[in-house]
């Protein structure tokens, strides 16, 4: 089964920058996709950004035109560059992968926008 570790986290200004990375124990090339998720204590998990196979990207709505998601098969890596960063972007967030197996989630990374 995949592991999978974020990093990047932290704390931030309004307006700052911040890129998170996700690194898989297996090779990123045998997934269906892999994405990045964000949740709030007691809201439902939400996507910011999902990468397929093939290379395609999707993006939640209140993330468009701030975030870019890309990927790194040589060391089968994710990451999720994020600009302009808000105070509503605080939230935890966590790495998806999926292949045959199903969905895999990494132990998420903090993301604090201070106002």
């Amino acid at each position: 089964q995949v592991q999978l570790v974020e990093s990047g986290g932290g704390l931030v200004n309004n307006g700052g920058s911040l890129r998170l990375s996700c690194e898989a124990s297996m090779p990123i090339a045998s997934m269906y996709a892999m994405g990045w998720y964000r949740q709030a204590p007691g809201e439902q998990r939400e996507l910011v950004a999902r990468i397929l196979t093939l290379g395609s990207t999707s993006y939640g709505d209140f993330v468009k035109g701030r975030v870019v998601i890309s990927r790194d098969k040589d060391k089968n890596a994710v990451h999720l560059q994020m600009n302009n960063l808000k105070p509503e972007d605080t939230d935890t967030y966590y790495c998806q992968a999926v292949d045959r197996g199903g969905e895999h989630w990494g132990q998420g990374t903090q993301v604090t926008v201070s106002s």
